[in-house]
C-alpha cells in the first residue's frame, strides 16, 4: 500500500512536470515550472526571489539526473522519475538539503506581503501554474489548513509538500497538497 500509494503522488508530480504529454521530463520541463510559478506571482526569474526558485529547481533535476547516474541533458520516463526521485528524496539524503530549498522558495513566493501566511488565491495562483483543477484547489487548501484558520502558514506549506513527497500515511494533510489523490 505505502509503495503504491508514494507511486501515485510520484506520477502526479511527473504529470505537473511534463506539461506537453510527451511522458518525458526534461529539464527544460522543470524550469518550465518554475517559470509558471514565477509568472502567476508577477516575480521576475532575475530578481532575488526568483533566481533563488530557478536555482532550486535546477538543484533538484541535477539530483535527479545524478541519482539515475545520467547528464542533465537526458530526458526521464515515468518510471525512472519514480526510481530517481525516491533515491534521491524520499529514502536518500537529498530531500533536506535540496529539495526543501525548492519547497521553501516557492512558499515564500507565496506570501507576498511577507507575514508567513498563504491565503486561498495565493494558494490558488501556485496550484495553477502546477495544472490543478480549479475545482480541486479549495478542498486542498481546507484539508491543508489544519487549525482552520482560513490561512496557510508558509511553514505548514513546506511541511505539507515533505509529506507529499515523503510520506507512506494516507490520511496525512499533506496528500492534499495538490488536491485528491
Amino acid at each position: 500500500m505505502a509503495i503504491d500509494l508514494l507511486n501515485h503522488k510520484l506520477d502526479r508530480a511527473f504529470d505537473h512536470i511534463d506539461a506537453n504529454g510527451n511522458g518525458v521530463v526534461e529539464r527544460e520541463d522543470l524550469l518550465g515550472l518554475g517559470a509558471r510559478i514565477l509568472v502567476g506571482f508577477g516575480e521576475s526569474p532575475t530578481s532575488v526571489t526568483g533566481a533563488s526558485l530557478v536555482g532550486s529547481f535546477d538543484g533538484i533535476w541535477s539530483t535527479l539526473s545524478l541519482a539515475l547516474e545520467r547528464d542533465g541533458d537526458s530526458g526521464v520516463t515515468r518510471e525512472d522519475f519514480r526510481k530517481g526521485m525516491t533515491a534521491a528524496f524520499v529514502t536518500g539524503d537529498r530531500y533536506d538539503p535540496v529539495f526543501r530549498p525548492a519547497t521553501v522558495a516557492v512558499a515564500e513566493l507565496c506570501d507576498a506581503d511577507g507575514d508567513g501566511n498563504v491565503g486561498p488565491a495565493e494558494f490558488r495562483t501556485l496550484l495553477c501554474a502546477f495544472g490543478v483543477a480549479y475545482d480541486d484547489v479549495d478542498e486542498a487548501f481546507d484539508r491543508l489548513d489544519r487549525e482552520g484558520r482560513g490561512t496557510l502558514t508558509v511553514d505548514g506549506l513546506v511541511r505539507a509538500a515533505a509529506e507529499y513527497y515523503r510520506s507512506d500515511d494516507p490520511n496525512a494533510a499533506g496528500n492534499w497538497l495538490f488536491g485528491p489523490l
